[in-house]
């Protein structure tokens, strides 16, 4: 599996196109920054980042998720490597691994691009505001990696590069738990449904994210997102084994 992930990180590096997309994106928060920044104080900062994070799944998650899981099947390069004698298990396990690593990179530097951004402007942010900030980071870095790893389920359940990924990002948006918690709610009535909606993806980063903020554990959160996890890659394994090959 090792090998399989370094082969992964070295056609990453080498996808120019993956580099360019992000360099945009921080250019294009640059230039929104300055021509706000004439508004800005001590938190705005925390503002900006309320707003940017909310957008990274879809935006940044997607093309990661895209870059990850969906070109190999473009490439037809889940054949070669089942063809090989690579275990789906391996495979599945392989694209959770590496989206972990490259989505835990942007999130960790994404905080320090707002930090900067914002000092270059007049206004370098507390030690409380970053605190702030990373548990924000925190919280949709854990909607990243669960969106990517039930949208797995469709990637190798129907090796559909359209269908995964408007899955993924109708996940990012919050549209299909949205859909859920009001199927709920017009079920078991909004009280349950909302005690019920605390144990999806959002509503696990959303406690995720208050315990690092100090109110409540950050064990149970983080116990639950792993067992959605483990759920999910079984799953996929499952699908993936069920699955013809489609050459």
């Amino acid at each position: 599996m090792l090998k399989l992930i370094t082969a992964e990180i070295y056609r990453l590096l080498h996808r120019k196109t993956f580099f360019i997309y992000l360099i945009l994106l921080a250019v294009a928060y640059l230039l929104i920054a300055f021509i706000r920044s004439g508004g800005f104080d001590e938190n705005s900062i925390l503002e900006d980042a309320l707003i940017f994070f909310n957008f990274l799944p879809p935006v940044v998650g997607g093309i990661l998720f895209a870059a990850i899981y969906n070109d190999d099947l473009n490439a037809k390069n889940l054949i070669t490597l089942v063809g090989y004698g690579t275990s789906r298990t391996s495979i599945v396990l392989s694209r959770l691994l590496l989206m972990t690593l490259v989505s835990s990179i942007v999130f960790t530097l994404a905080p320090l691009m707002l930090f900067l951004t914002h000092a270059a402007l007049g206004w370098t942010a507390t030690a409380s505001n970053m605190s702030t900030i990373y548990a924000l980071a925190f919280k949709y870095l854990l909607l990243t990696l669960g969106y990517a790893t039930i949208s797995g389920i469709v990637v190798y359940g129907t090796q559909r590069t359209t269908t995964a990924m408007v899955t993924f990002v109708l996940c990012s948006l919050n549209i299909i738990g949205g859909m859920l918690s009001a199927l709920l709610a017009s079920l078991l009535g909004s009280e349950l449904a909302s005690r019920i909606s605390t144990h999806f993806m959002l509503g696990i980063s959303n406690r995720a994210y208050y315990a690092i903020s100090g109110d409540g554990s950050l064990l149970l959160p983080l116990a639950e997102f792993f067992i959605y996890l483990l759920i999910a890659v079984l799953v996929s394994v499952f699908a993936f084994r069920r699955k013809e090959m489609e050459f």
